[in-house]
């Protein structure tokens, strides 16, 4: 049985949504609003989220950018906007499908299955980075260095996140942009390189002495610091 989450704020659609796929041999977990579908998702795991974009508290495109920094989980979009360019922006934030209100029961089934099917056990990466130094909390979004709070803008947070998760390694200028950004279309590695040098100003170290390290000719990497003291990697990963 796979398990669906619905963030809807319309009690009708929201009804017809967990009737319609309940009858069809799926568990329907059911939110009303954007934090209280963020609490449902990390303790359910869904296989599948269907968000819609008009939600009270906090809006489907605040909700979406939270979950694509800690999985890939397959998202449908469901909203009464059919503008071209709201479709475009919802698949280039990260949406797998997008369907308008109002839409017909075979049409949402059919675009659930197919997501079902394409997909297959979702990703996450939940998990607290803390290497004594920098500690970033994917759940609330959060980064603390040397424990004290640091306020990041969304693409700073996953810029970082993504470069923690691969501490250690390399990784290009081209893979930062399909990784952070999420319309790297048109982007120069330049783009890369400005936001870096954010970044380590934001952590408070300078080139010299920021674990995010310039690979010359090849990309960025960060460093814990047990590395840069030539020891024993003293990463962790946990709850």
């Amino acid at each position: 049985m796979s398990k669906l989450l619905v963030v809807e704020d319309d009690a009708d659609t929201l009804t017809a949504i967990q009737v319609l796929l309940g009858h069809g041999g799926h568990e329907v977990i059911p939110a009303t609003d954007g934090r209280s579908g963020l609490r449902l998702l990390h303790e359910t795991k869904p296989d599948v989220l269907i968000l819609d974009i008009g939600l009270p508290v906090m809006d489907g495109w605040q909700v979406l950018e939270r979950v694509r920094d800690i999985s890939d989980l397959p998202i449908l979009i469901l909203t009464g906007r059919g503008q071209e360019r709201e479709k475009v922006r919802g698949l280039r934030a990260g949406a797998d499908d997008y369907l308008v209100k109002p839409f017909s029961r075979a049409e949402l089934t059919a675009r659930v299955e197919a997501l079902l099917r394409r997909s297959g056990a979702a990703t996450w990466a939940e998990d607290v980075y803390d290497d004594g130094v920098v500690r970033v909390e994917p759940s609330t979004r959060s980064v603390f260095v040397e424990g004290q709070d640091v306020h990041l803008t969304p693409t700073e947070f996953r810029l970082l996140n993504t470069l923690v998760r691969h501490a250690g390694n390399v990784l290009s200028s081209s893979q930062l942009l399909s990784l952070v950004w999420d319309d790297p279309t048109g982007l120069s590695p330049e783009r890369v390189k400005f936001a870096v040098l954010r970044l380590r100003r934001r952590i408070g170290a300078d080139a010299a002495s920021s674990p995010i390290e310039a690979v010359r000719g090849v990309g960025y990497r960060y460093r814990p610091p047990a590395q840069r003291q030539g020891g024993r990697n003293a990463v962790s990963a946990r709850r």
